[in-house]
């Protein structure tokens, strides 16, 4: 699961993953009892240090070559302070167009997704392209 978090201004928080450098938004897997909201909080606050608010559920992300099914859910920044982690080496707040530039499809459209309001949208990839709807 995922958070996409949308300041007022329309820019995106992202993270430059530690393992592998590349751009994403935060997230990780939810504990074995912890409610869908709390992982969201909890895994944006330790990749970012920012506190959100989990507003809706934006989509619904399977990659069909690994058999993992993200959930990624827009939030709301409500606190924190921007600072990286052990799994991020940096964290910024992204225009869609510089989202658009720096990540790989499969990343980039589960932040612009959560921008529109005709979701959830559920989509499917091989982790690298979006694949037809399986």
């Amino acid at each position: 699961m995922a958070g996409v978090v949308v300041r007022e201004d329309g820019r995106l928080l992202a993270i430059r993953r530690a393992d592998n450098g590349a751009w994403e938004l935060p997230g990780g897997v939810l504990e074995l009892h912890e409610p869908l909201q709390d992982g969201v909080k909890r895994k944006v606050w330790e990749e970012t240090g920012v506190h959100v608010e989990v507003d809706q559920l934006t989509g619904v992300y399977k990659n069909t070559t690994r058999s993992i099914v993200a959930l990624v859910f827009r939030c709301k920044p409500s606190g924190g302070t921007e600072r990286t982690s052990d799994e991020s080496t940096a964290v910024d707040w992204l225009t869609p167009e510089e989202v658009a530039e720096r990540m790989s499809e499969v990343y980039a459209v589960r932040l612009l997704d959560a921008l529109d309001s005709a979701g959830p949208h559920v989509r499917s990839h091989d982790g690298k392209r979006l694949t037809a709807v399986q």
